[in-house]
């Protein structure tokens, strides 16, 4: 059997994609079928649920980011090891790299993989209203496969019921493949950046499970399926990982830096380097003999004070730097190799003191978002320009 494909979208973010998505592939793999997941974009934290899920690690598809014969060999990989490959999009189907721009959405990545989006509507509070904002996501860009709707949040029989009719009546060529009720045990905490991590959700896996359970009772599974298409992209190229850093690459590892891509790290063994883990929340400095120190994104300002205290870690990390090995921060990483990072109503927590920089938490004044950047000096992630 050839893999096949879905995309779960949104009108935006917060109407339960993640949870829909990760419970999917739980039911088909309690039913026998290979499943794996992907998310659209750069976020990390979504995919923690989707790994849990699938029980394998789940891949970024940012086709912002990514060039398109890294998009081609990461299809290609998915789909050469599962008969579904579950992909949720990114906050909503259209939101892109800014004002005016699709560049980076969801129908971007739908566009140029040929998988259908499964669009996932929380309904509360709507009724037959729900038919113009569907008509609204149809008509928007008509070459967007979308091909179906899951309704979140139902109220009950009677509302699914409307729902369903609405969907009928005014978009005949849109499946209806059922509808979620309104459930307290379909529920992920949030905080600044997201959903909490499930590593840090000790109620993830029962979370999960509950969801895959409420799917195979209230959604036509069978039917979506059907909808699911390989994708047009997968036979076109081969997934290029970057260079590693070093060597030897001694990886951060814990609470507060939990942001590290498996495609990245895996491109790095693949490529001959070694790679190990230390926590700096462990007091732990990076090993001694690592040519190169990566410490990626997550979230030291939780973590501040123990951070500052760690006093081995930071000494071992400013060796490392003193001795010419190759430091790469990123996100929250980047954050603590410089001079301090202010949290709370103004507390100021001093970190590794390797670049001239302070990170503010106290005033917040910049955005999530895509940034450019041009080296200036040829590093270990590229050539200068």
């Amino acid at each position: 059997m050839t893999a096949r494909g879905l995309i779960f979208a949104a009108p935006a973010s917060g109407t339960g994609k993640t949870l829909v998505t990760a419970g999917l592939a739980r039911h088909l793999r309690r039913r026998g079928w290979r499943v794996a997941t992907a998310k659209a974009g750069p976020d990390f934290i979504d995919p923690t649920f989707h790994a849990l899920a699938a029980g394998k690690p789940c891949r970024n598809l940012d086709v912002w980011g990514m060039r398109r014969a890294t998009l081609a060999g990461l299809i290609g990989e998915l789909e050469a090891h599962a008969d579904f490959v579950l992909c949720e999009g990114v906050m909503g189907l259209f939101d892109g790299t800014g004002p005016g721009a699709e560049a980076g959405s969801t129908a971007e990545l739908a566009l140029m993989t040929g998988w259908p989006v499964v669009l996932v509507v929380d309904a509360r509070g709507q009724g037959a209203s729900v038919a113009a904002l569907l008509k609204g996501f149809a008509g928007h860009r008509p070459s967007v496969p979308l091909a179906a709707v899951i309704f979140n949040r139902v109220s009950g029989n009677r509302h699914a019921a409307l729902l369903a009719d609405a969907t009928a009546r005014h978009l005949p060529s849109l499946v209806c493949l059922g509808s979620l009720p309104a459930d307290p045990g379909l529920a992920l905490p949030s905080r600044h950046l997201g959903l909490v991590p499930a590593s840090e959700n000790r109620d993830a896996e029962a979370v999960i499970e509950h969801c895959a359970a409420r799917i195979g009772t209230s959604v036509d599974v069978e039917r979506l399926l059907r909808v699911a298409l390989g994708s047009t992209l997968s036979a076109a190229g081969k997934a290029a990982p970057l260079a590693p850093l070093g060597e030897r690459i001694a990886v951060a590892r814990d609470e507060a830096f939990c942001f590290a891509y498996p495609t990245l790290l895996e491109g790095w063994r693949s490529q001959g380097a070694e790679v190990t883990f230390f926590s700096p929340l462990a007091n732990e400095p990076p090993g001694a003999d690592a040519d190169a120190v990566y410490l990626p994104g997550g979230y030291p300002e939780l973590w501040p004070d123990r951070l500052a205290s760690a006093q081995v870690f930071m000494t071992g990390i400013r060796r490392a730097a003193s001795e010419g090995a190759a430091i790469y921060g990123e996100c929250g990483g980047y954050m603590v190799l410089g001079e301090a990072l202010i949290v709370g109503e103004g507390q100021i927590c001093p970190m590794a003191g390797l670049l001239p920089l302070v990170t503010s938490f106290a005033e917040r004044r910049l955005c999530l978002g895509y940034r450019r950047a041009t080296l200036r000096v040829d590093t270990n992630l590229g050539a200068a320009g």
